[in-house]
């Protein structure tokens, strides 16, 4: 298959791009199996490779390339600051059957902005800009880069997007929240809306889009060229799917719980191996959960009993007395009534 042709398309075509977010640890090679069995994104984009000085491609992260089994384009995602590695790892990367190469500006994890990689960069567009600069001259294919809007304040956005502009990209990402703003605040279409109107490249849209209406809203607020969604189709993987019915002015597939309990049997089967202990399996699983629970039941109570079970026989019993039933599921976020401590385990919801 040649990917790079299908991005092509994609970036030219008419229709608006859905991309699957990378999520470190949770949108690995098995998930995107999975993903594609509920009608999948038109692109995935890897989990990011680190990139330091004396770094080497993550073989784990590399086989979702090498084994790509979703028949989209997969875009390789970079995290780091060094230029002399990033450059290095750029040069190994597009050996492989990739699209494009992305770097990560964007990801607000403590462990990461205090190394000055991912979302801490935005602290330095100047940075950015001798990055940029040396990565377009060294990526030799497509060249996109995924943002958020800066990292205390979006105001240094004005400052960052002629950067973004004079190094050609091929296409930006936008997550419409700063770095400190985590997951926590509402999304700022206003300012990805900005960027579509600024940029030379075609522009994607993230940040709490959740539903197949929300999606058309979000299209239609920004103009975006498409949209890039993560913890929405973790919580509901038929939901590029759904958009797609929506476009077409289709009647939309909602799941019932019956089908979510399937959904959540086919994601333990995806995802954990057999080689792992069971407790570390089922451990594995509540990362999935901590997007799912919010769209099971608004009490909470699906969450707070999930991260309690050590063992897989407990985790489906939990699932089943929540989920064992034939009522529709639209699984979008509900505001939950979460004790301190399950809140503390949420890691993002």
């Amino acid at each position: 298959m040649d990917y790079r042709q299908d991005f092509d398309r994609l970036l030219n075509g008419s229709e608006p791009i859905m991309a699957l977010a990378p999520m470190q640890d949770v949108t690995d090679l098995p998930f995107w199996r999975l993903m594609n069995v509920y009608g999948g994104a038109d692109v995935y984009f890897t989990e990011y490779f680190r990139v330091h000085a004396t770094s080497n491609l993550d073989w784990h992260i590399l086989k979702s390339i090498t084994e790509n089994p979703t028949g989209r384009p997969a875009i390789a995602q970079m995290i780091g600051n060094d230029i002399p590695a990033l450059v290095r790892t750029v040069r190994e990367l597009q050996q492989y059957p990739i699209a494009a190469v992305d770097l990560n500006l964007g990801c607000p994890a403590p462990v990461v902005y205090r190394k000055c990689a991912g979302g801490g960069l935005l602290r330095e567009p100047a940075r950015v800009d001798s990055i940029l600069g040396a990565l377009r001259e060294a990526v030799k294919i497509k060249f996109t880069v995924k943002t958020r809007l800066g990292f205390e304040s979006p105001e240094v956005f004005s400052e960052l997007l002629p950067i973004f502009a004079r190094h050609s990209l091929d296409l930006l990402t936008v997550h419409g929240r700063t770095v400190k703003e985590m997951y926590r605040t509402e999304v700022h279409y206003d300012f990805i809306a900005h960027a579509v109107a600024q940029m030379p490249c075609p522009v994607l849209a993230n940040g709490n889009v959740y539903s197949a209406q929300k999606a058309s809203e979000v299209l239609k607020t920004t103009g975006a060229r498409g949209l890039m969604i993560g913890r929405g189709a973790i919580r509901n993987p038929w939901l590029f799917h759904q958009i797609r019915q929506h476009q077409r002015g289709e009647t939309l597939f909602v799941p019932r719980g019956l089908d979510v309990l399937a959904y959540v049997r086919a994601l333990y089967e995806a995802v954990c191996s057999p080689d792992v202990r069971e407790a570390a399996q089922v451990q594995k699983m509540k990362k999935y959960m901590n997007y799912l629970g919010v769209g099971v039941e608004p009490t909470g109570q699906f969450l707070h009993q999930i991260r309690r079970a050590t063992g897989k026989s407990e985790f489906f019993r939990i699932c089943e007395n929540f989920l064992a039933h034939d009522q529709a599921m639209f699984l979008e976020p509900l505001p939950l009534n979460l004790k301190e401590t399950d809140v503390m385990a949420g890691e993002q919801l």
